[in-house]
């Protein structure tokens, strides 16, 4: 059966929810919080994690917006699990910046359960028609990036890289095209923030540079936005 999250903090709505969606085929694990709910994500249990999670917007530690954030920021099978956020605010912003955080639904409160339901059912569905396994060998242009034996080509040259510069390499290129702040990079590599003055990422993501650019100082590949972070461009060479 289909496994569902639903971080919420009202445990009346949780129960019912759940009890209706177990009834229509699915599994259920609730989270009372968004620590909670993110210790869930990042060490599942024996018999495996959410294909969805439902998340509230209001939580008593922190709100729904930064629990879809450090979601987005995990390795790759996390961090593409769909999202479907729940809010009692009616606030028109709050439904945007939702979605711009990452969310692929948004649905107010109070709901009916049967809209819950077929909202998860078209999540799930779209998901599965686009869905494709994580890429052992990823490849862009000239630059090969081998998961397993952990090796960086450009061209079948050989690139030097320590391992925590592979791991910020592989977190960029697992995410191209999505522009990523500093402290989401690093909590994709090591599950925590760092503190948003620390620049140790930039040094690093300049020797990145200077082993994989054809010219380091005019990078075609790991490109800075100024004053938010870097996007690992899709572009081939």
């Amino acid at each position: 059966m289909p496994q569902l999250l639903m971080i919420d903090d009202d445990a009346r709505l949780a129960q019912m929810v759940g009890e209706y969606l177990e009834r229509s085929g699915f599994t259920v694990t609730h989270a009372a919080d968004g620590l909670s709910g993110l210790a869930l994500l990042e060490a599942p249990p024996p018999s495996g994690g959410p294909q969805l999670v439902i998340l509230d917007l209001m939580l008593p530690d922190i709100d729904g917006l930064e629990v879809c954030r450090r979601l987005r920021a995990l390795p790759s099978d996390v961090a593409r699990l769909p999202v479907l956020m729940l809010t009692g605010k009616g606030d028109p912003m709050d439904r945007i910046i939702g979605l711009e955080m990452g969310a692929d639904d948004y649905l107010p409160k109070p709901f009916e359960p049967r809209e819950l339901l077929a909202r998860i059912r078209a999540i799930l569905r779209r998901r599965g028609e686009g869905a494709a396994p994580i890429a052992r060998l990823m490849r862009f242009g000239s630059l090969e990036i081998d998961r397993d034996g952990r090796t960086v080509t450009v061209a079948g040259r050989p690139c030097e890289l320590t391992s925590h510069q592979f791991d910020l390499l592989v977190a960029l290129a697992e995410r191209a095209g999505r522009v990523l702040t500093r402290d989401q990079i690093m909590e994709a590599v090591r599950g925590r923030e760092l503190e948003a003055f620390d620049r140790s990422i930039d040094v690093h993501m300049g020797r990145i540079r200077a082993a994989i650019e054809q010219d380091g100082k005019n990078p075609r590949r790991i490109l800075t936005v100024r004053g938010v972070g870097y996007v690992f461009a899709k572009q081939q060479d």
